[in-house]
């Protein structure tokens, strides 16, 4: 089967972040399937584009994986500086896209799967799907615009508008709509008036062959000694540092045990990045230990040598309806999870006993939530450790996420 994959998003090799997509294509790759990616020239963190691109509308990285080319798309530098920046990096992507989908992709792809956020992806994969005649699969991994909402990003209501009015053409005109989490289902059914049986939910995952190939003859105790961590109580947060995840949180819980033992690791980039290291610094917090973002291969090595992970987000609606796709990661690792979002990640985390939860922005509650940590003896949170794994191994494992995909694409083009 021949996919177009439509990914604002999809990483460099050996990039950090949100890597769904790129494991997803190189396994349907290695099944014998042809993949070729629309993709932005800007990373979606730091907002930064590499030299390479630099002049460039289009680049055609052929040969990404093998099975696997990338067609790199422009998109505005003014994308990192302010709301309209942003708003114009995304309407550039949809034109540069939109472009290449016309002159650089040949017609006989047999599915286009578009992947939001950004919601205006749609765009091009809407009018792509008409113009080659191909059926399409927008996939949901943020509820858009609630998300922007919510976290202040999106406020003008013409804008408002227009983005749910976009939202509704591409559920409709979509032959199935992915979503991540089963709140997504229940919210496109009851709030958008979307067919049930148009929905299908295949969720973030882990690749387990992966993790365990790198990590194979990997010392936990070396690693954590040559970080200065073998008397440490260490709590690892690994994605962006962006408004919707508020880190804040984070800095104000270190305070409290600034004369602890327990260390908190951010591992990392986003817009919030450096106003977060600057009020580390004011506070003068020795237990804050910021660090770049680092390849997937090198940043299991730190989820492995930690004691727990956080899960993080702001206090709003929106969020009660995702999983962290870290969370699968802490999971994969083998060690509990300190849970800050509330709603169905509260839920999965308590009906697995595979962490604590604390209430978002609530610092009392995730100072609380560490102390009973603190409490527990190492076979207890190896316990709770393993109680995640076990249950990430039986729901997520990205190789058996990867076949359902690859069915769910050849039913659309049999209708």
């Amino acid at each position: 089967m021949k996919i177009l994959l439509l990914h604002q998003y999809f990483l460099e090799k050996n990039d950090s972040g949100g890597s769904r997509f790129n494991e997803f294509s190189r396994l349907w790759a290695e099944s014998g399937h042809k993949i070729t990616v629309l993709s932005g020239m800007v990373h979606y963190s730091t907002g930064l584009k590499d030299a390479k691109y630099r002049n460039k509308y289009t680049y055609f990285d052929e040969g990404f994986y093998d099975g696997v080319d990338v067609i790199r798309c422009h998109v505005s530098p003014s994308y990192n500086k302010n709301f309209i920046g942003r708003l114009w990096g995304y309407f550039s992507f949809v034109l540069s896209s939109l472009y290449a989908g016309i002159f650089r992709v040949k017609n006989d792809y047999d599915v286009i799967l578009v992947t939001s956020p950004p919601l205006f992806i749609g765009i091009t994969g809407y009018l792509l799907s008409r113009l080659k005649k191909i059926p399409f699969v927008f996939e949901v991994r943020d509820l858009w615009p609630e998300s922007a909402i919510d976290t202040g990003i999106l406020t003008n209501k013409i804008l408002i508008n227009f983005a749910y009015k976009m939202e509704n053409m591409f559920y409709k005109k979509s032959k199935k709509i992915n979503v991540l989490t089963p709140a997504y289902k229940t919210k496109l059914i009851k709030e958008k008036n979307i067919k049930e049986e148009k929905i299908t939910i295949i969720p973030n995952g882990v690749d387990f062959a992966k993790i365990q190939s790198e990590n194979t003859h990997f010392n936990i105790n070396e690693f954590r000694l040559s970080l200065g961590f073998q008397d440490k109580f260490v709590i690892t947060y690994v994605g962006a540092h962006g408004i919707a995840n508020y880190l804040m949180q984070i800095i104000k819980t270190a305070e409290k045990f600034k004369n602890s033992n327990v260390i908190f690791q951010l591992i990392g980039d986003g817009m919030e990045k450096e106003m977060l290291i600057n009020e580390s610094k004011k506070r003068e917090l020795p237990n804050i230990i910021f660090r770049n973002s680092v390849s997937k291969k090198e940043v299991f090595k730190y989820i492995l040598s930690s004691d727990v992970g956080i899960s993080v987000l702001k206090k709003n609606e929106t969020f009660k309806t995702i999983y962290s796709n870290k969370t699968f990661d802490y999971m994969s690792c083998k060690i509990p999870i300190l849970m800050v979002i509330d709603g169905i990640s509260r839920s999965l985390v308590q009906k697995v006993g595979c962490g604590i939860y604390a209430e978002p922005e609530n610092i009392d509650s995730i100072v609380t939530a560490v102390e009973l940590f603190l409490l527990k003896n190492s076979k207890e949170l190896k316990t709770m450790g393993q109680l995640g794994y076990d249950y990430v191994t039986q729901n997520h494992d990205r190789g058996n996420l990867s076949k359902e995909y690859i069915s769910l694409m050849k039913s659309i083009i049999r209708q």
